[in-house]
């Protein structure tokens, strides 16, 4: 019973040293969304005006409803560093002395004296920094009007070439009112973005730590 205990622990390690780290940042689920059709049963109103359909006449053609597309140019620039620096230091000093005493029993104790210090200190010293730039374009599908008129928007793009590939995937919530003409906005201007790019192929795997190596390193405490 042990044994099979052994067993189970060794291979449930070994299958988490073989996976290959990832860091997901993009919820599961559908990237695009199909437009919404009015039901063909719904009870006709007698006017011109339909809530589902309409368009205003004298605006740009902006995304305003599941289904409609829009182009996010990706200007993603982040800096950020930081450093400490510590230092403090005390010392201490302290002498005690005896007077000689003679005619003791017949003895002279001689003077005595006795001296002692302490010393403390403490430097340390830190620092990082981290520095990313992206750009790029992407479109991307409406699949969801928040009630107060705000888009949630979500899109993939993946490009493949011989035997690697490359997978970019973006999603966030739009305000109308940013769109600029040619329905394009900045991802700055984009709340909750989130943005995920990975590769695959051999130049992906040659980046990625031999699975021997991530099984020693489950194990290893330094």
């Amino acid at each position: 019973m042990a044994m099979k205990r052994t067993l189970v622990v060794a291979v449930a390690a070994l299958a988490a040293a073989c996976a290959a780290p990832r860091h997901e940042v993009m919820p599961e689920g559908p990237t695009s969304a199909r437009p919404q059709v009015p039901a063909a049963d719904a009870a006709p109103t007698g006017g011109i005006y339909q809530a589902a359909a309409y368009r205003p006449l004298f605006e740009d053609r902006k995304p305003r409803y599941v289904g409609d597309i829009l182009t996010i140019q990706i200007n993603e620039k982040l800096n950020a560093s930081s450093s400490a620096n510590s230092n403090t230091e005390r010392k201490a000093e302290f002498e005690v002395g005896f007077p000689g005493i003679k005619g003791v029993l017949g003895e002279n104790i001689k003077p005595l004296s006795a001296t002692a210090s302490a010393g403390n200190s403490f430097d340390g010293k830190g620092a990082t920094s981290s520095s990313n730039l992206f750009t790029g374009t992407i479109t991307v599908t409406v699949v969801e009007v928040l009630a107060n008129g705000n888009l949630r928007v979500v899109g993939e793009k993946r490009i493949g070439v011989r035997r690697n590939s490359e997978v970019l995937k973006f999603s966030g919530v739009v305000n109308p009112a940013q769109i600029q003409p040619g329905n394009v906005i900045s991802s700055t201007q984009v709340a909750d973005a989130r943005l995920d790019y990975r590769g695959g192929g051999y130049i992906e795997e040659a980046q990625i730590k031999g699975w021997l190596s991530r099984f020693f390193d489950s194990f290893s405490p330094f």
